[in-house]
């Protein structure tokens, strides 16, 4: 069964910091890389950031030097640190586990609730 639980997200004004954090299921977690992705009203969900099990990370080109993506693999989790928050930013972000380089895909259809994080100017 796959269990993603997102949490951090709140209200920040532009260039803010938010950390958000992702509890995975074991299933899920444990082998396999892990990605955030977000999605704004009337878009597409699209893929923000990635880490490997090696610890090994890329981002989109939109947040790269903003936003770091870490992984703790005795907890299960992921985390966001989003710093120098924009109002582009606001969205709902959600994490899964994630294709490497496959087009950074989502592995698995299923989502959390996801975690809303909206930036005001």
């Amino acid at each position: 069964q796959v269990q993603l639980v997102e949490s951090g997200g709140g209200l920040v004004q532009a260039g803010g910091s938010l950390r958000l954090s992702c509890a995975a299921s074991g299933s899920i977690f444990r082998g396999n890389a892990m990605g955030w992705y977000r999605q704004a009203p009337g878009k597409e969900r699209e893929w923000v950031a990635a880490v490997n099990i090696f610890g090994g990370t890329n981002y989109s080109d939109s947040v790269k030097g903003r936003f770091t993506i870490s992984r703790d693999n005795a907890k299960n989790t992921v985390y966001l640190q989003m710093n120098s928050l924009k109002p582009e930013d606001t969205a709902a972000y959600y994490c899964n586990a994630l294709l490497w380089r496959v087009g950074w895909a989502p592995k698995y259809d299923s989502w959390g609730q996801g975690t809303q994080v909206t930036v005001s100017s």
